[in-house]
């Protein structure tokens, strides 16, 4: 049963009620992908143009691909601004879990138009799997200093502030009443507690590195100009912080943090206070 004000019970078009992403994959596609363009932001349709079905434009040409194979309980949407672009524009995927409970795998949203950064393949050319298979340093570099966060290829559109409500009234129109998700940076952590979630584990990690990182603690010190990416007073923003840890400045790895989201509950965490906002 739906939490949220305005909100009401997923049903398919025979008015079955629908209650897992299991459920709707075994949809036949036309009903599935109706449901599932419920969650590109208004905002992204219009800038690339995306017809009333969320998978064409006007000429005709499908920039949207849904994969939600029947009889698993997953989505992926992938969204590019050209059918025949090698990125994304926007990246979702999603999962049951087995606790009835809303998986955010990954979400990225990038500007087609901005100037591109190889941080997602070694100096090789060869897929890095978020660097943990080798790191790009001159292209990381680069995109440090174009105001990109680690892992970022491109600059974002802004748009998760106008896609998460989308993900949240979904979530809770199939009964569920928890999002989790793993952050894959510590900026991503710091966004997703912008958004009310809460820690089941790494809070403890979270609270360490801002105390750490303040006038006389570990990871301030490390901040010696030993490498680009441990430059003094990257530690007063989200996105120097990140990119110090991304470089290894922690005493442990960046690993097995994992958050969640009540429906309609905001957890009011915040783990680095103190600040300072970056204008991008």
């Amino acid at each position: 049963m739906a939490k949220l004000p305005g909100n009401s019970q997923l049903l398919d078009a025979a008015g079955r009620p629908l209650r897992s992403l299991l459920a709707i994959n075994r949809l036949g596609d036309p009903e599935k992908n109706m449901l599932y363009a419920s969650l590109l932001p208004l905002r992204l349709r219009e800038l690339l143009g995306v017809a009333a079905d969320g998978l064409h434009n006007a000429a005709g040409e499908r920039l949207t691909t849904v994969i939600a194979p029947s009889g698993l309980a997953l989505l992926r949407i992938e969204v590019r601004a050209r059918p025949d672009d090698a990125d994304t524009v926007f990246f979702l995927e999603l999962a049951d879990t087995q606790y009835h409970q809303m998986e955010l795998s990954f979400c990225i949203i990038c500007d087609p138009a901005a100037p591109r950064h190889d941080v997602d393949v070694d100096e090789s050319g060869r897929r890095n799997w978020f660097a943990s298979r080798g790191r790009n340093l001159p292209e990381e570099l680069r995109a440090m200093q174009d105001g990109l966060f680690p892992n970022q290829t491109r600059r974002g559109l802004r748009l998760f502030a106008e896609f998460f409500p989308l993900l949240e009234r979904f979530t809770d129109a199939l009964g569920m009443e928890m999002i989790v998700a793993e952050p894959l940076s510590y900026d991503n952590a710091i966004r997703y507690e912008r958004y009310g979630f809460d820690y089941l584990r790494g809070k403890r990690l979270m609270m360490e590195i801002d105390r750490e990182f303040q006038p006389g603690g570990r990871y301030h010190g490390r901040l010696d100009g030993s490498t680009p990416f441990r430059v003094p007073g990257m530690e007063r923003t989200v996105r120097g912080r990140s990119w110090a840890i991304h470089d290894g400045v922690l005493d442990e790895p960046w690993d097995e943090v994992q958050i969640y989201k009540m429906i309609g509950v905001h957890a009011g965490i915040d783990t680095f206070p103190g600040r300072e906002q970056e204008i991008r």
